[in-house]
C-alpha cells in the first residue's frame, strides 16, 4: 500500500499496566516512544512522574514486555502537567488511560492544541464506543481519531482490533491495519463500532455461557477444566485458571459492560451474573490477586501443598478429582484439536454433552453476530485466535464439525440458526473456508463467495502448501515445494525433536536442492515450536545400553548434517520461531541466513542434562570467538563471554536477544515482528542469494584457538566456583570438558585448527559425560519433569 503517514516518534498517554506495556512493545518495534500520566504530589510538592516508576514496574514483569533491557532507552517518560508540549513531536498519539468516558474526553481536551494537524489519535479502550468520545472534538481531529485496541499481554498477545468511527478517514484504517500487522507483528482486525468490539463480545460470552451452564450442571468443575483447555486447542490456563489470572472483579466488570451495552435478550441472559460469580466477589475471592478464587493452595499437614477446586453449589474448597471416562482415551491419542473436539461433542458420555450445549451455541451466537460486529467470518476466527488464543475460531470449528450436521443439531435443540446460514444451506455452500494454491479462501458474506483472506499476502503458511506440494517425507519430515525454486524443510516429530528421520530429512532436502536444480532450501516448521533439541529419549536408552559405536555415530551423523547446511553449494536459510534450543540452535548456527520470529526462545541449553553441545555449536563458538579475536576483542574477555554463554545453558527470550548472544549475526541475520512473515521472507532470502550468485563456502582451518592459555582461565574458574560452592563437581566437569574443546585441547601455545579437529573432539567431549553416572541422572530428570537437576 501507499503509506500516507511515516511513524517514528509515538506518544503513549497513560502508564498503567495496559500503558506501560504497550510503549514497552512499540519500544521493541524500533520507535522512540513517550510515556506520560500524573504527577505524583507529595507533602513537599511533586514526588515523581507517575509514568517513571509505572514502567520501572512493567519491565520487572514475568513475563518480559521488552525483548531486551536495553531498549528501556528508547522510552521518554514525563507528565501531563509539564510535558504535553513533546506531542509536537508525535507521529502517533495512543491513549491508555482509565476507561472512563468522561477523563478520556477531557485529556482529548488537552491533547488538542500541541498535537500538529493530521496526527492520527487513537484509543486503547476495551468496549467504550469511539464514537461516543468525539463530542466538541475538532473535524481534524476526528477524521484522524480511531480504536486501536491491544490485548494484555500487548507483548504476547497477537490481537490488535482497529475500530474506526463513523468520521474516521478511510486510509487511516488501512494504515493502521498494516502498520500493527508489518510493525508491530500483530493480527489486525477491523471490527465495528459495537459493544465489546469482536474478540471481548464472543470471548466473554462463550466463557459467560459456560458458568451459567455449569451453575445448573452436575459435571465437575475439575473436568471441565481438563476438557477446556490444550486438549481442544484452548490456552494451557483452560478457564477457571484463566479466570483467575484476570481476576474476578475484571472479568465481571467487562461482562457487566456487556451486559449494559448489548442489550439483546441473548446477552441480557448470559451476560448476567451466576450467582456463585457475585457471592465469590462479594467474598473478595478474586483469583490469584487475592489468593484464592476458582483454585485455592491449601497446606497439608506434611509440610506439603495442593490445589483445591471451588465447589460452586456449596461455595466450599475441596481436593480435585480426577476424570475417569472414556472419551478422554479416545481422544488423547488424536493430535489434531479438532478431532479431538469432534469426538467430544459427539460423544453421549459425559462430559460430552454439555460441551455439546456450550459450543452448538457459541456457534449459533457467532453466527447471529458475525453481521453485526464484524462482517466477514474471517474476522471473528482471527480475532478470537489472536485475543483469546483459541487454535481455531468458532467457524473454522464449525467446519470442522461439518456444517450440515451443526445446523441439523441446533435445530434439534431449538437453537438459533440465523438466516445467512440457512441461505448459505439452500445454495449448497457447505463450507466457510477452502484453501487455493496454497491460499485460504473464505466465504464473504458481503460477496456471497469465496474470497481470498486479505492481510496474508506473501504469508505463507505449510499446512496450506502440504496436500499439494509436498515432494518427500519420512515419519519425521516433509519436503515442500514452495514456489519459485525453492524447497522447505519441516518436521513433525514430538516437540518437533531432532532424530535419525530429521537428519534424513535434511540431507535428503539437500541432496534434491543440489542436484535437481532448485535456488535453495528454506527450514521451517508450522506449530507452536521450532525443535527441543536432540531426541533424549533416545539419546539415554542408547547410554543405558553402552551402545558406544551406535552413539559415535549419531552423534557425527548430526554433526556431518550441520556441517552440510554450512558447506552445501545452495543457500540454506533457517526461519525459527518459539522454542528453538540445543539441537534446533545449533541448526541455526550453521545457516547462511536465519529468518527469525521475535519471539524466538534459543539458546545451547546442553549442559543442563549434563552435555555439552555435540552438532557443532561448541565448535561454532569457538569459530565465532576466533573471528572476535581478529577484529581486536580482548582474546580472554571474547572466550569467557562465549563459554559463559554455553557453560550456563543461557537461553535468548527474543531473536533481539539472540543478536546480543552472539547466536544470531547482525548483518546475515534479521528478525520479523510478525512471526507469520517469516517462512515468505525466509524464501526471499534464499531467492536473493540465489541471484546474487551463491558459491559454496570453504571450509575452516585457521580457527584460531587459546590451547593452555584458555584452558588455564577455564579451569581457575571452574575450581573457584565449586570450592564457593556455587556449582558441584558434575558442573565442574563440564565445564572443563566444554572449555577443553573451545580452547583446542591441551595446545602449548595459541594456534590455527580446523573446524573437522574441533569437531572431534566436541564429539569425544560429548560421548565422555555421556558415559557418567550424574549425567544420566540429568537427563532421566529432564524427560521426566521437564526441570534440569543440580546433581
Amino acid at each position: 500500500m501507499k503509506w500516507p503517514w511515516k511513524i517514528n516518534r509515538i506518544a503513549v498517554l497513560g502508564s498503567g499496566v495496559m500503558g506501560s506495556q504497550i510503549a514497552c512493545h512499540l519500544a521493541n518495534a524500533g520507535f522512540s516512544v513517550d510515556l506520560l500520566d500524573r504527577v505524583l504530589e507529595g507533602e513537599k510538592g511533586t514526588v515523581d512522574d507517575l509514568a517513571r516508576s509505572s514502567l520501572e514496574a512493567a519491565i520487572k514483569m514475568n513475563p518480559a514486555p521488552l525483548f531486551s533491557n536495553n531498549l528501556k532507552s528508547r522510552i521518554r517518560t514525563g507528565n501531563f502537567r509539564d510535558h504535553l508540549p513533546r506531542l509536537a513531536e508525535a507521529d502517533w498519539i495512543l491513549e491508555c488511560i482509565i476507561e472512563r468516558r468522561e477523563d478520556k474526553m477531557a485529556l482529548y481536551e488537552a491533547i488538542e492544541p500541541h498535537r500538529r494537524s493530521g496526527v492520527p489519535v487513537s484509543t486503547n479502550t476495551s468496549g467504550i464506543p469511539i464514537g461516543s468520545l468525539l463530542q466538541g472534538r475538532s473535524s481534524d481531529f476526528v477524521s484522524c481519531f480511531l480504536g486501536t485496541h491491544f490485548f494484555n499481554p500487548p507483548r504476547y498477545l497477537n490481537l490488535l482490533e482497529i475500530i474506526p468511527s463513523a468520521q474516521t478517514e478511510a486510509h487511516w484504517v488501512d494504515f493502521f491495519m498494516e502498520f500493527g500487522r508489518k510493525f508491530l507483528g500483530k493480527t489486525t482486525v477491523q471490527c465495528r463500532d459495537t459493544p465489546g468490539f469482536i474478540a471481548n463480545r464472543i470471548g466473554v460470552y462463550s466463557m459467560m455461557r459456560l458458568l451459567h451452564l455449569m451453575e445448573n450442571s452436575d459435571v465437575l468443575p475439575e473436568t471441565i477444566e481438563r476438557f477446556s483447555g490444550p486438549l481442544i486447542g484452548r490456552p494451557k490456563s483452560a478457564t477457571f485458571r484463566t479466570a483467575d489470572v484476570v481476576g474476578l472483579d475484571t472479568f465481571v466488570k467487562v461482562a457487566q459492560g456487556l451486559h449494559a451495552q448489548a442489550a439483546g435478550p441473548r446477552e441480557s441472559q448470559t451476560f448476567s451474573m451466576p450467582s456463585f460469580l457475585t457471592e465469590m466477589v462479594n467474598r473478595g475471592w478474586l483469583g490469584q490477586k487475592s489468593g484464592q478464587g476458582f483454585f485455592k493452595k491449601v497446606r497439608q499437614e506434611d509440610g506439603s501443598s495442593d490445589i483445591h477446586i471451588l465447589d460452586v453449589q456449596r461455595m466450599e474448597y475441596r481436593p480435585q478429582e480426577k476424570y475417569k471416562g472414556p472419551i478422554l482415551e479416545r481422544m488423547k491419542p488424536l493430535e489434531d484439536p479438532l478431532a479431538r473436539l469432534d469426538i467430544l461433542l459427539k460423544s453421549a458420555d459425559a462430559p460430552g454433552p454439555f460441551f455439546k450445549e456450550l459450543f452448538l451455541d457459541l456457534l449459533s451466537y457467532s453466527a447471529e453476530q458475525m453481521p453485526i460486529i464484524a462482517g466477514e467470518v474471517y474476522k471473528v476466527d482471527e480475532a478470537l485466535k489472536a485475543g483469546f488464543g483459541w487454535s481455531h475460531g468458532p467457524f473454522e470449528i464449525w467446519d470442522a464439525l461439518g456444517f450440515d450436521w451443526v445446523v441439523s443439531e441446533m435445530d434439534l435443540a431449538g437453537i438459533l440458526v440465523p438466516d445467512w446460514i440457512k441461505a448459505m444451506q439452500a445454495t449448497g455452500e457447505k463450507r466457510f473456508y477452502t484453501t487455493l494454491e496454497g491460499q485460504v479462501q473464505y466465504h464473504s458474506l458481503v460477496q456471497g463467495s469465496q474470497q481470498p483472506v486479505p492481510g496474508k499476502e506473501g504469508f505463507i503458511v505449510l499446512s496450506n502448501v502440504y496436500p499439494e506440494h509436498t515432494l518427500w517425507s519420512n515419519s519425521g519430515t516433509r519436503i515442500t515445494n514452495l514456489g519459485d525454486g525453492v524447497l522447505n524443510l519441516s518436521f513433525h516429530t514430538k516437540m518437533n525433536s531432532i532424530g535419525a528421520e530429521v537428519i534424513q530429512g535434511l540431507h535428503k532436502a539437500i541432496d534434491m536442492a543440489e542436484t535437481e536444480g532448485w535456488n535453495g532450501l528454506v527450514i521451517s516448521n508450522d506449530g507452536e515450536n521450532f525443535s527441543a533439541g536432540a531426541n533424549l529419549a533416545l539419546i539415554l536408552m542408547l547410554a543405558i545400553e553402552q551402545e558406544w559405536d551406535e552413539l559415535n555415530f549419531a552423534v557425527k551423523a548430526f554433526q556431518k548434517a550441520t556441517m552440510r547446511l554450512r558447506y552445501s553449494s545452495i543457500p540454506v536459510v533457517v526461519a525459527p520461531h518459539g522454542l528453538t534450543l540445543g539441537g534446533g540452535c545449533e541448526m541455526c548456527l550453521h545457516a547462511d541466513a536465519i529468518v527469525a520470529s521475535a519471539e524466538t526462545y534459543i539458546g545451547l541449553v546442553e549442559v543442563g542434562v549434563g552435555l555439552i553441545p555435540g552438532g557443532g555449536g561448541s565448535k561454532e563458538f569457538a569459530l565465532r570467538a576466533a573471528t572476535e579475536f581478529g577484529e581486536g576483542g580482548i582474546r580472554t574477555n571474547v572466550l569467557r563471554n562465549r563459554f559463559l554463554t554455553i557453560g550456563q545453558a543461557k537461553v535468548a527470550t527474543s531473536a533481539l536477544q539472540a543478536f546480543e548472544l552472539g547466536i544470531f549475526r547482525p548483518g546475515l541475520d534479521r528478525l520479523v515482528m510478525n512471526g507469520a512473515q517469516r517462512i515468505g521472507l525466509a524464501k526471499q532470502t534464499v531467492l536473493l542469494l540465489a541471484e546474487a550468485g551463491y558459491v559454496r563456502p570453504q571450509e575452516r582451518t585457521d580457527i584460531q584457538v587459546l590451547g593452555r592459555e584458555g584452558l588455564g582461565i577455564v579451569y581457575a574458574g571452574a575450581n573457584s566456583m565449586q570450592s564457593g560452592h556455587y556449582i558441584s563437581e558434575h558442573d565442574r566437569l563440564i565445564s572443563e570438558k566444554l572449555g577443553y574443546v573451545m580452547c583446542g585441547g591441551d595446545l602449548t601455545q595459541p594456534s590455527p585448527v580446523s573446524e573437522t579437529y574441533l569437531l572431534d573432539l566436541e564429539r569425544e567431549a560429548f560421548l565422555s559425560l555421556l558415559g557418567t553416572k550424574p549425567t544420566l541422572q540429568r537427563i532421566q530428570h529432564m524427560l521426566k519433569t521437564g526441570k534440569p537437576l543440580r546433581n
